[in-house]
């Protein structure tokens, strides 16, 4: 258990300059846009004085290093800044859309796993056989679907063509929890699909390989049911190499929910980040991707800690 909190420990501390260096990394490229901050919050219409005036209040002249410092400072203290008028804190934004955002993502990744367990598992027990090949055909084909692809065939296939699922907005779970699950079903699915085909095939090489090794021969030669050997052992040992791999396709699932939000009209990050592209909103812009960047860093760190609970070489400090 030593172990495990020590190697969690350097996990967190090398959290420190990774942070740091998305946060310099946001606010560098946001110092490139041709948008002037002081007008976007005054309107074009304000004089060279309202604009030097602003620049001067909010520290906007001050040399980049002691701006930087003060951009860490204000997001030390969950200050994101205001968004393009009206005026509304970033911070409020963000924290009503990250929720749903959130919900997309786990459904998503909740989906992602059921997909990788029902096809790699059967393609590594029947391999080199007619199932096998099957389920690598449809593997493929998934990875190749693009998401936004999937989202318009679902559209129109589950919703227009049969009106199963609504064509798109959300519902608070809070107000109805079945309708909130109809409205974010059809969007994980998206997600999840060539994410999930992705793991399969990773599940079924790991798998494979335990298989192969000379502890499952022994147990089952020694009278051990298949089934108890493969659930006990083989699928634990195998799910360790698809846990790390589930954390590089986390980016691509939070990435993928800028366009599936707006294909199905969800209120989410992504919905944000479109909306301040389009008003010019560099405040809500900034104060989104960093949100979003560090969320990813966040569900890594997961992750790993995750992986060193099940690794027991890891565990044991080998």
């Amino acid at each position: 258990m030593l172990t495990v909190l020590s190697l969690v420990a350097r996990r967190l501390l090398t959290l420190i300059p990774l942070v740091l260096g998305i946060t310099l990394f946001v606010f560098v490229i946001m110092q490139f846009s041709p948008i002037d901050p002081a007008l976007s919050v005054l309107g074009d219409q304000a004089t060279p004085a309202q604009v030097a005036a602003f620049k001067a209040a909010n520290g906007l002249d001050d040399p980049l290093p002691l701006r930087y410092l003060h951009f860490l400072g204000d997001l030390l203290r969950g200050d994101l800044g205001m968004t393009f008028p009206p005026s509304v804190p970033v911070a409020d934004k963000i924290a009503t859309a990250l929720p749903l955002t959130i919900q997309l993502t786990a459904l998503g990744v909740l989906g992602a796993l059921v997909i990788a367990l029902a096809l790699g598992i059967p393609a590594a027990l029947y391999r080199d056989r007619w199932p096998d090949q099957v389920i690598r055909f449809v593997s493929m084909a998934g990875i190749a679907m693009p998401s936004f692809w999937l989202a318009l065939l679902f559209i129109q296939e589950l919703a227009v063509r049969r009106p199963i699922f609504p064509t798109g907005g959300y519902v608070n779970p809070a107000d109805s929890p079945s309708l909130w699950f109809q409205s974010l079903v059809m969007p994980a699915l998206a997600l999840a699909v060539p994410v999930g085909c992705s793991l399969a095939r990773i599940v079924r090489t790991s798998m494979v390989e335990e298989l192969d090794k000379d502890y499952v021969r022994t147990a089952i030669g020694a009278g051990l049911p298949p089934r108890v050997v493969i659930g006990r052992n083989v699928l634990r040992n195998a799910l360790v190499n698809p846990l790390t791999a589930l954390g590089l396709r986390i980016g691509y699932l939070i990435g993928g929910t800028v366009v599936i939000e707006a294909i199905f009209s969800l209120p989410g990050m992504g919905t944000q980040i479109m909306s301040a592209v389009q008003q010019n909103d560099t405040a809500l812009a900034q104060g989104t991707v960093l949100t979003i960047a560090l969320g990813f860093v966040v569900v890594n760190l997961i992750v790993d800690i995750l992986y060193l609970f099940a690794n027991p070489r890891l565990r044991g400090g080998h």
